[in-house]
């Protein structure tokens, strides 16, 4: 998959390294009151309507991240954690053995991206999944997601302006946070919030 991920980057002209979490195979599977549903049944065929009440990453016990992606952990100067699903998308990658410990070894900096706004997802499940598995769909209760399931894991959350008032909040929870416009409608808005995150934590 890495080799595959490779080829079709270099294709289409990509130019930052994408890279898969594993080579191996991993499934994500939600339980929904139809039984269980693979991600995609879920997400694109049922347009995630299905209320979710349990995960399971399938495979992800026997699998192991690829020397690349340790490589890249260990001489990272800055890590992201964009703002994508805590359940599905990080939950997925933190799920496979050694992702986790290898980014805790780090020595740069882990600064996370709420995926909420406003109380609300600005894209996909990220709001009702906190609703259905526990938790609170809000930038604290991303805050509050990460330090409980992964303590102490990241450094800082960046929250969006709208959320300024729940900064108190995230700093409870033991998080720097940074306050900054992160809803990302156009290319100007993408670069500009890259461009505040790099110039806060990198020398």
């Amino acid at each position: 998959l890495t080799e595959v991920t490779e080829g079709l980057a270099r294709a289409l002209g990509v130019r930052a390294r994408l890279l898969p979490m594993t080579d191996d195979h991993v499934r994500t599977l939600l339980l929904t009151a139809d039984g269980w549903l693979e991600f995609q049944e879920y997400f694109v065929h049922r347009h995630h309507a299905d209320r979710v009440t349990e995960l399971r990453y399938q495979g992800a016990r026997e699998s192991a991240p690829t020397p690349e992606v340790l490589d890249a952990i260990a001489s990272a100067r800055l890590i992201v954690l964009a703002p994508s699903n805590p359940f599905l998308s990080i939950g997925t990658i933190l799920a496979v053995p050694g992702i986790e410990d290898a980014l805790r070894a780090a020595s740069a900096p882990i600064v996370g991206v709420s995926p909420i706004v406003g109380g609300a997802a600005i894209r996909g499940p990220a709001d009702e999944l906190f609703r259905s598995l526990g938790g609170e769909p809000s930038a604290a209760g991303v805050a509050t997601h990460y330090q409980r399931r992964h303590p102490g894991l990241l450094d800082a959350l960046v929250i969006d302006e709208q959320d300024a008032g729940l900064a108190g909040r995230v700093r409870a929870a033991g998080l720097e946070v940074v306050v900054e416009a992160t809803v990302m409608r156009h290319h100007d808005d993408r670069q500009r919030l890259a461009e505040a995150i790099l110039t806060r934590w990198l020398p």
